[in-house]
């Protein structure tokens, strides 16, 4: 069940997140409504947004600040265009390029005083909640460890300035091994899960990331260990490439989708 005030919703970028978000909500989701997107070429988001009930209008990236609700489903090098202004305007910002905000923590003190919320999705991730338990009380360790097929890696800046090459690999190569804060700078478009990991538990600093670029994977490979004082526990979860970018993971604009009725929702399941 959801609230009979609809909140409007803009969303930056409309690649293999943001359109199927696009068009879920234009399909009609129970409290939310799509204003505006923003999307560097104009000419291509007119064709992809033509058959739409209720086409939403073409915006500025800091014109998204007219909505409710602003999602980021850009890039890291956007983030902050799109973010700023929504939280300057007092908007619910929900990112997901959340590596790009360990750097940039200000914004969630400037959240504060303008009324902002910064509200992060779980993405391509399970378990946050647990995490988010566990780190209520003390926790020892929070591991991340991220096995991604070889094209999913492809120009990630950390391999470019290592001279770090994956695209004929034959056995899997341990390519990062760090902690949240370095692997968000270093794979910008690869560990949006770990960002949220951290943010949800320890922290960027403390927690440890491994990736590995494996040929034998097919799918991206995310497996957490927690060793806390209420619990210690591990999980495991493979995500189906997006058909139209391999380092993003289908379950992120789903996810996505389903932070947002969590929003309007009179009911919500999970903390």
């Amino acid at each position: 069940m959801s609230s009979t005030v609809s909140k409007t919703v803009a969303i930056a970028g409309l690649g293999a997140i943001g359109l199927p978000l696009a068009r879920a909500l234009d399909a009609g989701v129970e409290g939310l409504r799509l204003i505006g997107v923003a999307c560097r070429d104009p000419v291509n988001a007119r064709a992809r947004l033509a058959d739409f009930q209720a086409e939403p209008r073409l915006m500025s990236l800091a014109e998204l600040a007219e909505a409710d609700i602003v999602v980021e489903a850009a890039s890291a090098a956007a983030f902050e265009q799109v973010a700023l202004p929504a939280i300057e305007a007092g908007r619910i910002f929900v990112p997901a390029s959340c590596g790009a905000l360990l750097p940039r923590m200000h914004l969630a003190r400037l959240a504060q005083q303008t009324g902002a919320r910064i509200v992060v999705p779980t993405g391509a991730l399970l378990g946050l909640d647990a995490v988010r338990a566990a780190a209520e009380g003390p926790i020892d360790s929070v591991t991340i460890e991220t096995r991604k097929p070889l094209a999913a890696l492809a120009g990630a800046p950390y391999l470019v300035q290592n001279g770090i090459e994956v695209a004929d690999l034959s056995e899997p190569l341990l390519v990062f091994n760090g902690n949240a804060m370095e692997a968000a700078a270093g794979f910008p478009a690869n560990v949006n899960v770990a960002a949220a990991l951290a943010l949800a538990g320890v922290g960027p600093v403390r927690t440890k990331v491994r990736i590995w670029a494996d040929p034998f994977v097919t799918r991206n490979v995310h497996t957490i260990n927690v060793d806390a004082e209420a619990a210690r526990f591990s999980m495991t979860i493979e995500n189906v490439p997006s058909a139209g970018n391999p380092r993003t993971g289908r379950l992120t604009g789903l996810s996505l989708l389903a932070c947002l009725r969590g929003l309007v929702s009179t009911l919500k399941v999970g903390s």
